[in-house]
């Protein structure tokens, strides 16, 4: 007779951690309501009490649910933070936003990354891949926070777009960073044969570009099938276009990582072209704004569903056994380097379009969030299944470092947003 499965890995261990992550949710939203403070830092308090300090959920239960939890979670929450850029916002700040997604993305992970590999004395190619981890911003923290606080409209415009692109920009970034310390990752990409004939260096360029490129056109005839496939069979009420909204999502992201792409990059397109239908598409209905404002509400509901169990289950995986003071206090200082150095540092580029004190409120307001907090934990995984106890010792560097990282930058830039705000906004 075959034996039942152990308690850890069980249907039953499932469903309690389920309960539990989805309590943390509830008291952590209740706390956020009473304070005005972002719930998303309180979710991973709650996942370190409920995990490794009560053991209520076992800590290989949660890094089981987390490694499903944290690419589908992630792709629903781009997917729905897509449905809220706006063209014409874009056109408006648009120098402003390519800026802060192109050479301030890449400067924070370049700065940040030195900082990481002469702090903890490795290679700067690890270096860059916790510069690349935590070089986006979260716009699931910034857009409740700006709401609360009146942030004038421009300046949350920027950082909020910005958010919302440097997500699966920081993602492919995060890739490209792996495929430096494991040139065979890429594995049966089809531009595998092109990276092969190249440098190395020169194979990481022709990867980005490659993966921003493919996942742009992924992203664009999805969205249009999805656009006519409502029209042609008039899939205007509930539950039909959720459900087709979601197939879309699901294909985008499947087909972009089949074909090498960036499956994140993917839904986000698709998200940002039928959330602004009326600018693609000539033939234009009421019954389609119905149907894409029904899907904004829903996707709505399955982001907040994914950020509570991606911070909770976060929280839950950590080891504190593991825990060395020595790490501890160097992640924090490293924390400390992100957030008042790397981040304004790489965006001293935009400072002619925008003036020193909005300049300064846009450097300092750029937490990390859900992006980062997922992508952190990759290189441990990596070095697991690569069985390479060199990358599963960095990796857990990059998780120490890049989770205090999202905690600080969360609770430093909530607390402060207020007093920013009066000093240097009108």
């Amino acid at each position: 007779m075959t034996s039942l499965p152990s308690f850890e890995f069980g249907i039953e261990a499932i469903a309690l951690a389920s309960l539990i992550v989805l309590v943390s949710g509830i008291l952590s939203m209740l706390i956020s309501r009473k304070t005005k403070f972002p719930y998303t830092p309180l979710l991973v308090i709650f996942g370190i009490l409920f995990g490794p300090v009560l053991t209520l959920i076992l800590p290989n239960t949660a890094r089981m649910l987390f490694y499903y939890v944290r690419a589908f979670g992630l792709f629903l929450v781009l997917f729905a933070a897509g449905f809220s850029l706006k063209l014409t916002i874009l056109r408006k700040h648009k120098s402003v936003i390519t800026l802060l997604d192109t050479a301030g993305l890449l400067g924070t992970a370049v700065i940040s990354g030195w900082f990481f590999s002469w702090v903890f004395s490795v290679p700067l190619s690890v270096g860059f891949l916790f510069g690349s981890v935590v070089s986006g911003t979260d716009p699931a923290t910034l857009i409740p926070l700006f709401k609360y606080h009146k942030v004038p409209e421009d300046v949350e415009t920027i950082i909020v777009t910005e958010a919302i692109f440097n997500g699966p920009l920081a993602i492919i970034l995060t890739m490209v960073a792996l495929f430096l310390i494991l040139p065979t990752l890429p594995g049966s990409t089809p531009i595998g044969p092109v990276l092969e004939g190249s440098s190395l260096y020169v194979a990481a360029v022709l990867y980005f570009l490659y993966q921003i490129m493919v996942s742009a056109t992924i992203g664009f005839v999805i969205a249009v099938v999805t656009y006519y496939s409502i029209l042609k069979f008039e899939l205007y009420s509930a539950p039909y276009t959720q459900i087709l909204g979601l197939a879309s999502a699901f294909a985008g992201y499947v087909i972009g990582e089949f074909t090498g792409a960036s499956g994140f990059l993917v839904v986000t397109i698709i998200a940002l072209i039928l959330g602004n239908h009326a600018d693609f598409f000539k033939k234009t209905r009421l019954e389609i704004d119905a149907a894409v404002k029904r899907n904004v509400e829903f996707n709505d509901i399955l982001s907040t569903f994914s950020i509570i169990f991606i911070f909770v289950l976060l929280g839950a995986s950590l080891d504190l056994r593991d825990l060395q003071w020595g790490i501890l206090v160097k992640s924090i200082g490293i924390a400390l380097f992100v957030i008042f150095l790397a981040r304004p540092l790489s965006s001293l580029v935009i400072l002619p379009w925008t003036g020193f004190k909005r300049f300064i409120f846009i450097s300092l307001e750029g937490p990390k969030g859900a992006v980062a907090a997922s992508m952190a934990i990759l290189p441990v995984v990596l070095g697991r299944v690569y069985r390479s106890p060199e990358l599963t010792h960095w990796g857990e560097l990059i998780l120490s470092a890049g989770l205090m990282t999202v905690l600080l930058s969360m609770l430093l830039e909530s607390a402060w947003v207020s007093y920013l705000r009066n000093k240097l906004l009108d």
